[in-house]
């Protein structure tokens, strides 16, 4: 075993499965089976059984909802924000995840590094533009800011949308940083090559 697959995923404990609630448990057990794999978040996120629940239930609200932003937009806001936040497990992992719902092994990348110049249309930069905003200086949104993404063609729902993926992954980010999360090594090679 490497050195990196030796490192601990948290710096705080991480309950063993059997000693997990229930609910927490077969959630986990349930994104083994879809994914192979269970990402690190879940089993870090375990520690505070009441949080994990809170946690993903807004994750899933935000995430995984139907409307105008698709599922690879969505995962763009992750990225881009998360770079800004230097949290590399949600760059990591919600880059893979990009990989994969855009069908595009560059586009996390791309995002990651500087979305300014990533193979995106114009309307995804208009979006990332309003989400580094949300990030880095939420003070300073305007009408003119709401203005350019209706030109863009996103409306109000669409804009809240954006703004909460944006303050979620804030959260999400400082967590992951704090607790020392690492990314399982899974990520690294999800939706790298071309379909």
């Amino acid at each position: 075993m490497s050195e990196q697959q030796q490192a601990a995923i948290s710096r705080f404990p991480v309950p063993e499965l059997s000693e997990m609630p229930e609910d927490i448990r077969d959630r986990i057990l349930a994104v083994q089976e879809k994914a192979g794999f269970v990402p690190n978040v879940f089993l870090v996120l375990a520690h505070r059984p009441d949080e994990f629940r809170a946690f993903f239930a807004y994750h899933d609200a935000l995430m995984d909802k139907p409307g105008n932003l698709t599922q690879a937009e969505r995962e763009m806001i992750v990225v881009a924000t998360s770079n800004l936040n230097q949290c590399q497990y949600c760059v990591v992992a919600h880059g893979a995840i990009l990989r994969v719902r855009a069908k595009d092994p560059l586009i996390a990348d791309q995002v990651a590094a500087n979305y300014r110049k990533a193979d995106i249309t114009e309307r995804q930069k208009a979006m990332l533009d309003f989400a580094v905003k949300v990030s880095m200086q939420a003070f300073a949104v305007s009408e003119e800011d709401f203005a350019t993404l209706k030109r863009h063609g996103f409306d109000e729902d669409d804009i809240w949308d954006i703004t909460g993926i944006v303050s979620f992954f804030g959260l999400s980010n400082r967590m992951a940083n704090v607790t020392s999360m690492r990314p399982n090594d899974e990520f690294y090679s999800l939706g790298r090559q071309a379909r």
